[in-house]
């Protein structure tokens, strides 16, 4: 293709996801947020909670939910359907243009990941990962889950941990989180755990405790704000002085009242038998992650005058940097249905961008209804690790998560190529919807686990033949909900 060809392609592949060149800046909203739920049901409101009435509109959600309702009976359920939790997030975020990239479960651990869709094409490599810590690691109740990903080439790692409970077990809760940190891998081998990320988040009820101080203190200093009095004797900040591997991650200080433990639906803390001592259970940490020193060959090299470029290693984090700030650290005291109040963390992402354009590019070709077969082209605008079992997906606009679909259609197996020829995949008139709508298709990689291609927003007419034929508009929505299923 030409010049003229390529900078048409490009700038419809942005237009596709609607991407306007105010989306390819290199800073990016992250808000992150940690909540022990108790195992009750999800609130009626969550504005606050996702600030959906603020100006600013993060770019990713990290939802990290703790004790979310496991009796069997319902945990059974929630693998064969979406738990309330991740529904009600989806169902507040879509409608916004968030979709859920990622989530995992594990008993009442729950972690979800959603994009803004601008980003989805740009995130791969997605895979997600759990640890038993509960009963000798024979049980789930406590533990972490883990989401880890490539955002324009930058590998990111989310881990949401429940940690051991009570005071005295401060020295365990590090030993978990260690331990964790040990066991979860990932593939391929050049970044095969946790910590070989370029940034880890690391959140949730951490549980650590206020030591020492007695009660009456305690809570004179929460009710004067002089929350700082709290600090040296809160648990996690006094194991991050003994412990080398802690004293990586970063925390915003910590000028919001403890969120544990109160009265449900209430203000105010434990007032049952216990009175437990209020305390920072819950916690949003971060790592980026540090330079390795030059070896002893890289210095010589470089004392000897020869080219750095050509001998250090580190030159591709140098020339792709990656900075995290945080902009706000804070409790919200809305939610009274735990007896943890949610933590939120908001976060600035800036990162140079490995790379602006898709993995493929994806549209709908000529007129598409029930009434015939429709067609797909596709082509790929880089190399990638394509497969036969690679599928292109046709989605209502909205749609709430990758498995969302209306329905799909395989990619040529035989003509998967890594150059700019167009392909040609077809969809069964029977598989589209006959109420049409606004609808984007989605190429699919099973090898990156993710979406690498969006296409632009593209009407599906009305079937005429439906209408013809004397259906009438509730029959036809029967038909479409049968299609949907």
């Amino acid at each position: 293709m030409g010049d003229d060809t390529n900078e048409q392609t490009q700038s419809q592949v942005k237009k596709l996801v609607g991407m306007e060149e105010n989306c390819y800046t290199d800073a990016f909203r992250l808000h992150v947020v940690t909540w022990n739920v108790a195992t009750a049901d999800p609130p009626d409101d969550i504005s606050s909670l996702l600030h959906l009435n603020s100006p600013k509109s993060p770019d990713l959600y990290v939802i990290g939910l703790q004790e979310v309702y496991a009796a069997p009976h319902r945990f059974i359920m929630d693998l064969a359907v979406e738990d309330s939790w991740s529904l009600l997030f989806m169902s507040r975020l879509a409608p916004r243009g968030y979709l859920k990239v990622s989530s995992i479960r594990m008993q009442g651990l729950l972690l979800l990941f959603f994009s803004r869709l601008a980003h989805v094409p740009f995130i791969r490599d997605v895979q997600a990962a759990y640890t038993r810590t509960g009963f000798f690691g024979y049980w789930g109740n406590k533990g972490g889950v883990s989401i880890r990903l490539s955002f324009y080439g930058h590998m990111l790692c989310f881990l949401n941990c429940h940690l051991a409970a009570h005071m005295e077990y401060a020295s365990q809760r590090v030993d978990e989180f260690e331990y964790i940190l040990d066991t979860q891998t990932f593939y391929p081998k050049k970044m095969p755990q946790i910590l070989d990320h370029q940034l880890v988040f690391w959140f949730g009820d951490l549980n650590f405790r206020i030591q020492d101080h007695d009660m009456h203190f305690v809570r004179n200093c929460i009710t004067s704000q002089k929350f700082n009095l709290l600090w040296s004797k809160d648990q996690l900040t006094m194991v991050k002085t003994k412990e080398a591997l802690l004293q990586e991650f970063q925390e915003g200080p910590l000028d919001f009242p403890p969120t544990f433990k109160f009265d449900r639906f209430s203000d105010n803390y434990d007032s049952s038998g216990k009175k437990r001592k209020p305390a920072w259970t819950d916690r949003i940490l971060w790592r980026v992650k540090p330079k390795e020193p030059p070896s002893k060959e890289e210095v010589d090299d470089r004392d000897s005058g020869l080219d750095e470029k050509n001998t250090n290693p580190q030159i591709k984090e140098d020339e792709f940097p990656l900075k995290l700030t945080q902009d706000s650290y804070t409790s919200n005291m809305e939610y009274g249905i735990s007896d943890h109040k949610p933590v939120i963390g908001i976060f600035t992402l800036e990162l140079k961008k490995m790379y602006e354009t898709p993995l493929v590019r994806v549209c709908a070709e000529g007129e598409w209804s029930a009434d015939f077969d429709a067609m797909v082209i596709y082509s790929p605008l880089q190399p990638f690790p394509s497969s036969a079992w690679d599928w292109i997906g046709l989605y209502r606009v909205g749609f709430r998560s990758i498995s969302d679909y209306i329905t799909y259609t395989w990619v040529k197996d035989d003509e998967v190529s890594f150059n700019n020829e167009l392909t040609q995949v077809y969809v069964s008139k029977d598989e589209i919807p006959v109420l049409g709508g606004e609808c984007v298709l989605c190429y699919y990689s099973s090898v990156l686990q993710c979406i690498v291609g969006i296409s632009s927003p593209f009407k599906v007419q009305e079937s005429k033949v439906a209408f013809e034929e004397g259906l009438a508009p509730e029959n036809l929505h029967i038909l479409d909900k049968a299609t949907d299923s």
